[in-house]
């Protein structure tokens, strides 16, 4: 068995777990903890450094998440934390705070990575589109099985504002909303998002695909959509395996 440690950053949390990267099994209970108000580069590292050390991890190569567009280790966008972190170099942030060697990714292409190794997206040849709703709502892209990073969907403008302001869970939670109403949103998101893209696949995932069975049958796309295998737990698993994919 190999194992890796992954950590996902999220809006409201930062969890992590090791993982045994050739299954995508979690080896060890998940650790989460709140995502530190403000969300300052420091104030998040020095959390993932809790985190890894709550697992009992002692490697020398970890994976984690950002909810933002990571190009070459340097954070370029800042969703749903603090706006400091844009241009910082968050691999050399964080290899200082934990001490080892970070992969890091947006959080949104490791859920993906999750799914497309283990879960709902394996063995897909064609265009496939994941969508985790949370606090935001990311999306990650994959072609024949390559990751096409970066994409960011949820930040796409729609009658004048941001999807994910709109149509994100937090969204969903905070404005009280039916499943019926939600999902029409939901559903106009997706048709722009079918504007840019021609997905053979969409996989519905985040923390609110748990309750895919109350809405899925409402959600409407020339695709296929399919709930997400591992929910909340596919971005620890995704940093986990880009550990893998960096050897």
């Amino acid at each position: 068995m190999t194992t890796s440690l992954g950590i996902d950053v999220g809006g409201s949390g930062i969890k992590g777990a090791l993982v045994d990267i050739d299954t995508g099994v979690l080896t060890t209970d998940r650790i989460r903890i709140r995502t530190p108000d403000p969300a300052t580069p420091a104030a998040v590292a020095a959390s993932i450094a809790e985190v890894a050390a709550a697992t009992g991890w002692s490697g020398s190569r970890f994976g984690c998440t950002l909810p933002a567009v990571v190009a070459d280790g340097i954070v370029r966008t800042a969703a749903n934390i603090h706006s400091s972190w844009i241009d910082i170099d968050g691999c050399a942030l964080l290899e200082a705070a934990v001490g080892a060697t970070v992969v890091l990714l947006n959080d949104a292409d490791a859920a993906g990575f999750a799914e497309m190794r283990f879960g709902a997206g394996r063995d897909e040849p064609g265009v496939v589109l994941l969508l985790t709703f949370g606090t935001g709502i990311g999306s990650s892209v994959f072609s024949r099985g390559a990751l096409v990073p970066n994409t960011e969907l949820g930040h796409m403008v729609i009658d004048g504002v941001e999807a994910e302001v709109t149509a994100s869970a937090k969204a969903q939670e905070d404005e009280a909303l039916t499943f019926v109403e939600w999902s029409t949103r939901v559903n106009r998101f997706i048709a722009a998002a079918e504007t840019i893209l021609w997905p053979d696949l969409i996989i519905f995932g985040g923390g609110i695909s748990k309750e895919y069975s109350q809405y899925g049958d409402l959600l409407e796309s020339r695709a296929r959509i399919v709930p997400a295998t591992f929910r909340n737990e596919a971005g620890i698993i995704g940093a986990a395996l880009a550990t893998q994919e960096a050897t």
